[in-house]
């Protein structure tokens, strides 16, 4: 055999698989859409996010996360000076 035939061969056998896979993604796209159950509108907007309570040991969070970010950067945790800490 050629090696210009083994080239196109390969060729075709990748590109052909390529193809296959595309159908196959858009075969399946369409099971989906038809399998899949409409979600009825909302009637009312969500109510608004409620505020978080407050931490009852920032203290404690605060130590542990700068003795984190001091072992993760090799330094001590007197060098570490956290400036603000929100919760989210």
């Amino acid at each position: 055999m050629s090696n210009g035939f083994v080239v196109l061969m390969g060729m075709g056998t990748v590109f052909f698989g390529l193809i296959c896979i595309v159908l196959l993604c858009y075969l399946m796209s369409l099971i989906v859409r038809k399998t899949a159950k409409e979600k009825p509108a909302p009637a009312q907007a969500a109510p608004a996010k409620a505020a978080p309570a407050p931490l009852a040991n920032k203290g404690e969070i605060i130590a542990a996360v700068a003795a984190a970010v001091a072992e993760d950067l090799g330094t001590d945790v007197s060098g570490i000076r956290i400036h603000s800490f929100k919760q989210v």
